[in-house]
């Protein structure tokens, strides 16, 4: 009984940290305090042509400061997990209308706020307010979350490694629920949101110096430590502090935030905790992606160290860009459908999707919010591929 009330407190942090904001957007007081410094979303996939990566990092603040470096980290290597060369993209924001980025001795300096952006030798860079590519119907996710809740409050219970047996009526409530808004059809949360963004086109050869699968991670750091990073969606904000008080919960995201992948380790078991709620909702425990067998402890122990790294894995011998996780689904998963493609994320893919039904189901449809693509059209191919905000949304943010 005292675990099932533990477990209705994940779920309570769950419904305020969690779907309450978006992918990784406002996930602690750090960045609440100045959203400037916050990546909102990442985003890596390969250009058409075969020649180029596009890296793109939103800032919730609408705004950049001129007191934090905005930092691509692109770790290359010859495969999944394994990267042993790292490029890094340094962005400052000195004065106003002022972009500054640099790679290695490549520097571009000038107002980058025009679609063709500055170009140096090997890349080219536009910064300025974009419409923000990230979609997600929060009110139906905290709807689920709330079915979720109720059940485990009346005494659901919980197996060997923590996932809830949700019934089957309970379970069909929580994925209706996650695809309707109040009760009626989705809608877009983020509708009309504006993001600053860093929008940066980059030759491949200067990103695989150490092979052609490709880490990519982002960071804000300012003058004496990291402040935020972002890699895939949602695993900070929605698998970090769940389980613990408000104190306890914010430090482990500043820590976690003020991390690199080689400091992953320490928030496996943390992670292993969300994981295990997700499994639940279907109303099957196991059939989550690397999910081990139904009677080990250890069941999300492998899902939980390939999430604590938090890279966006892209393939660069691709340019075929379809799917998120392809990389981690050929390599981890054994599907290799997936092989040759490119994998990353692109402005385009239905990201939240994808990832919860993943952790949910195994698969990459079945948790449906019922939103599919943003009230803006973005582009995978034309530079620098966020739609402007819409001229009715400029001047304030919803």
């Amino acid at each position: 009984m005292h675990r099932t009330r533990h477990l209705g407190a994940i779920f309570l942090g769950l419904l305020l940290t969690g779907p309450g904001r978006a992918s990784d957007h406002l996930d602690s007081p750090t960045v609440i305090a100045d959203p400037r410094t916050d990546i909102g979303d990442l985003y890596a996939w390969t250009s058409a042509d075969g020649k180029q990566l596009n890296l793109v990092m939103t800032i919730v603040g609408r705004a950049f400061s001129d007191r934090v470096d905005y930092v691509f980290h692109v770790d290359s290597g010859r495969a999944f997990g394994k990267t042993s060369a790292t490029t890094e993209i340094v962005c400052r924001f000195p004065a106003a209308g002022v972009t500054s980025c640099k790679v290695g001795d490549d520097e571009v300096r000038g107002d980058a706020d025009r679609s063709d952006g500055l170009r140096g030798r090997s890349f080219r860079v536009f910064a300025g307010v974009r419409d923000d590519p990230f979609f997600n119907n929060v009110r139906g996710t905290r709807d689920a979350y709330n079915v979720a809740d109720a059940a485990l409050k009346a005494g659901a219970k919980l197996d060997r490694a923590a996932c809830p047996a949700f019934s089957k009526a309970t379970s069909r409530e929580i994925l209706d629920k996650w695809h309707h808004t109040n009760g009626h059809a989705a809608v877009n949360f983020l509708e009309g949101w504006k993001v600053a963004a860093i929008v940066v086109a980059i030759d491949l050869d200067v990103v695989t110096k150490g092979g052609k699968t490709l880490g990519v991670w982002a960071a804000t750091v300012g003058a004496t430590r990291q402040i935020d990073r972002a890699g895939r969606p949602l695993t900070g904000n929605a698998l970090l502090g769940t389980v613990a008080a408000d104190e306890i919960s914010d430090a482990m995201k500043e820590d976690f935030n003020a991390a690199t992948p080689a400091d992953a380790a320490k928030f496996v078991p943390e992670i292993e905790k969300g994981l295990a709620l997700y499994d639940g909702f279907d109303g099957v425990c196991g059939n989550q992606l690397l999910a081990a067998g139904s009677k080990s402890r250890n069941r999300y122990r492998a899902m939980a160290q390939l999430l604590a790294d938090d890279r966006l894995w892209v393939n660069a011998a691709s340019s075929r860009c379809t799917q998120l996780f392809a990389v981690e689904l050929a390599a981890r998963a054994g599907q290799q459908k997936f092989a040759r493609d490119c994998g990353g994320r692109t402005p385009n893919y239905d990201a939240v999707n994808v990832y919860r039904s993943l952790l949910v189901m195994g698969r990459l449809v079945g948790v449906d919010d019922g939103v599919h693509r943003d009230d803006r059209d973005h582009s995978d191919t034309v530079f620098p591929f966020l739609a402007a905000p819409a001229a009715a949304n400029a001047a304030s943010q919803p």
